[in-house]
C-alpha cells in the first residue's frame, strides 16, 4: 500500500509538516494537504526539520507533492488527519468524498474524540487512533522544530500500519491498547494550558516547583474522573501515570534527574495551546480538559482547579492578548 501509494497528510500543520517531511526524507511518497499559507511558505523555502538533539534535513518543494485542494487526497493509500480537533468533521467529509474506499486513515490528533467523529462520518472504513507524543514548533520560513522526544503510537491492525510509517527518525509504533495511550497523552497535555498562561518554555515550567505542584494538582484532579469512570491510562514512559503526581512534587533536583532518564525537552519547547494563544487562535481546551470535566460531571468527581483553569484559557482567547503571563497564585486563585 505504501510503496505504490502516497501518504497524505491531512491537515499539515506543525505536527502535519514535520511527520510529513521526516517520512519524505526517508524516501516514502507523500503528499501535504495545508492551508495556502503553508503550501506559499514551503514553496518559497522547502522544508527545514530540525530536532531537539541539533540534526536536521532539508527537503525541497519538489520532494513532496503539495495543495490545499482536498482532491490530492485521490490516490492516498495512508491518510494521516493532523488538523486540529475542531476540524475533524470537515476533515472527514473531505476524505469521504476524495480519498480512495480503502485507504487507511490515522488520526494523530490532540484528544480522544477524534476518531469517533472520523469512523462516523466515514462509515466502514478503516480508522486508526494514534498518539504523537511531541511538541513541534512552527519557526517560520519554512522551519519546523520538534522540542521533545517520545515515539508515535497508533492503534495496532493486521496490516500493520505502524511498521509501515517507521522511519529513521521517526519512530511509530503498534499499540493494543491505543485508547489508554491516548488518554494518558491526554492527561500529560493538561500541562498544555499552564504553558500556555505561563508564557514560560516548557523546560523552565517543569524546573519550578510551585509549577510542577500546579501540574500535579491538576493531574490529580484528571486521574481521579478516569478511575471513577473505569478508564485506566497507559504512560508514554516508563514512570507509571499513578506516579507522576508525586514525582511532580518532589525537589526540583529529584525531579530533574528522573525527568532527564525519561525525556529530551529542548529548552525552548513550548507548547501547542500556548502558539495557539500567541497567534490569536483558538485552543483544543475544550477537547483536553473539557473532556475530562464531562467524565468528571458523569461520574460525580469535583475538578474545581481544572475548571478554573479552563475559564481561564476562555479569558485569554477572548482578550486575544497572547499568553497572559500568569503566576501558579493567580492560576490558583
Amino acid at each position: 500500500m505504501v510503496a505504490d501509494r502516497p501518504i497524505v497528510v491531512a491537515g499539515a500543520g506543525a505536527i502535519g509538516c514535520f511527520v510529513g517531511g521526516m517520512l519524505a526524507a526517508a524516501g516514502r511518497r507523500v503528499a501535504l494537504l495545508a492551508r495556502p499559507r503553508v503550501k506559499t511558505e514551503i514553496e518559497r523555502f522547502g522544508l527545514l526539520l530540525t530536532d531537539f538533539d541539533g540534526s536536521e534535513k532539508k527537503l525541497s518543494a519538489g520532494q513532496l507533492a503539495l495543495s490545499d485542494d482536498p482532491a490530492i487526497l485521490h490516490s492516498a493509500g495512508i491518510v494521516l488527519v493532523t488538523v486540529k480537533s475542531a476540524d475533524s468533521a470537515d476533515v472527514a467529509d473531505q476524505i469521504a468524498r476524495h480519498a480512495p474506499e480503502d485507504a487507511v486513515i490515522v488520526s494523530l490528533q490532540n484528544g480522544v474524540g477524534n476518531v469517533a467523529v472520523l469512523r462516523e462520518r466515514l462509515g466502514g472504513r478503516r480508522v486508526l487512533a494514534g498518539m504523537v507524543p511531541f511538541n513541534v514548533i512552527a519557526m517560520g520560513e519554512g522551519r519546523f522544530h520538534r522540542s521533545t522526544s517520545g515515539d508515535i503510537h497508533i492503534g495496532e491492525d493486521a496490516a500493520n500500519t505502524a511498521a509501515a510509517l517507521s522511519v529513521p527518525g521517526l519512530s511509530v509504533r503498534a499499540s493494543r491498547d491505543i485508547t489508554g495511550v491516548q488518554w494518558g497523552k491526554l492527561i500529560i497535555n493538561l500541562n498544555n494550558a499552564l504553558s500556555a498562561l505561563s508564557d514560560m518554555p516548557l523546560a523552565a515550567q517543569l524546573a519550578s516547583r510551585d509549577w510542577r505542584r500546579l501540574f500535579a494538582d491538576q493531574m490529580a484532579e484528571g486521574l481521579a474522573a478516569l478511575k471513577a469512570a473505569g478508564i485506566a491510562p497507559v504512560s508514554a514512559t516508563p514512570i507509571p501515570m499513578n506516579w507522576s503526581p508525586a514525582l511532580l512534587r518532589l525537589p526540583d533536583a529529584i525531579f530533574k534527574a528522573i525527568l532527564g532518564r525519561t525525556m529530551k525537552i529542548d529548552p525552548e519547547a513550548r507548547s501547542s495551546m500556548w502558539q495557539d494563544l500567541k497567534h490569536g487562535r483558538k485552543t483544543e481546551i475544550d477537547y483536553l480538559q473539557g473532556a475530562v470535566i464531562a467524565l468528571a460531571e458523569q461520574n460525580h468527581v469535583e475538578v474545581p482547579l481544572m475548571r478554573r483553569i479552563v475559564a481561564l484559557i476562555r479569558e485569554a482567547e477572548t482578550a486575544g492578548n497572547g499568553p497572559p503571563r500568569l503566576t501558579p497564585q493567580q492560576i490558583r486563585g
